[in-house]
């Protein structure tokens, strides 16, 4: 038996109807592939229908592309097709705080995230060494006045597109992007927020929840909308804390659990796990 020359992730979209998985396995067996992994899904809110398949395939992708694009068209659907192992292209943003950062580099050089980190940008220079330890480049570019801040999203847009950045990742960034680019980058913007029961906002959340005695800590990891703090949920993380964790306590297990949330956000987007339903996300893990 002949050994596969490819293996593809396909993500495929469209309205609930009869006949699309059928369709795809068609497809698929009609360009002599075979599915190692199958998952689909159905929303009942928005009607859509949700796939992601990964095919081992034998012959060239514009091919077996040709095939898919066949069907994706007959039910009017959005997809997308991919190397399995391909790694994406991921811009960092950073501002003081080094534990996300670190853990982002450190998944990418040990290959347990499939991204490669051409740069890190930062409003502030904290991060510079951080990132020289890991061989990525580091680029300062303080934001002082809303002229520095559009300048920065000028050069942020520029970089993008000559890069072919696929991802943006806020890794703690502390500075508001300006609804207009959040709506240029819809969905390809991941941000990772602390989350409290009950929510502190401001300077010095862990502090504030120390001094409330919180029993909960944890992260949610979102797309990025112009409503702040408001995009799509891809991940969240608690942990349970008690009357005997100090505020440095709270700090470095807060850390621990942003940095773990935003991780996995990352890996499942990188891995074309992410699929957006209206408001929601669809994650097939």
């Amino acid at each position: 038996m002949k050994t596969p020359t490819n293996h593809w992730v396909i993500t495929f979209v469209c309205q609930d109807q009869p006949g699309i998985v059928h369709s795809i396995s068609g497809a698929i067996v009609g360009a002599q592939g075979n599915i190692t992994e199958s998952q689909q899904f159905t929303s009942t809110e928005s009607g859509k229908f949700f796939m992601r398949l990964q095919v081992e395939v034998y012959g060239p992708k514009e091919e077996f592309a040709k095939k898919i694009s066949e069907v994706a068209a007959k039910y009017s659907a959005t997809w997308h097709l991919d190397d399995v192992n391909r790694k994406i292209k991921a811009l960092v943003l950073v501002s003081k705080s080094a534990h996300c950062l670190n853990d982002l580099l450190f998944n990418q050089r040990s290959g347990q995230i499939p991204i490669e980190v051409p740069a890190v940008f930062g409003n502030h220079s904290e991060l510079a060494e951080l990132a020289g330890f890991y061989g990525i480049s580091f680029e300062s570019h303080p934001m002082t006045d809303e002229k520095s801040k559009a300048a920065f999203e000028a050069m942020l847009r520029k970089y993008i597109v000559d890069n072919q950045i696929e991802l943006i990742v806020l890794a703690r960034f502390m500075q508001i992007l300006s609804p207009e680019f959040c709506r240029e980058f819809e969905g390809k913007i991941i941000n990772i927020h602390h989350s409290f029961l009950p929510g502190f906002k401001g300077a010095n959340p862990y502090s504030q929840a120390h001094n409330r005695g919180v029993k909960l800590i944890g992260a949610t990891a979102h797309f990025v909308t112009a409503a702040l703090d408001e995009g799509p949920i891809i991940e969240q993380n608690v942990i349970r804390v008690d009357h005997g964790k100090s505020k440095k306590d709270l700090v470095a297990m807060g850390q621990d659990v942003e940095s773990k949330t935003l991780a996995q956000a990352v890996r499942w987007f990188a891995e074309h796990r992410v699929l957006l339903d209206n408001e929601r996300t669809i994650i097939f893990h």
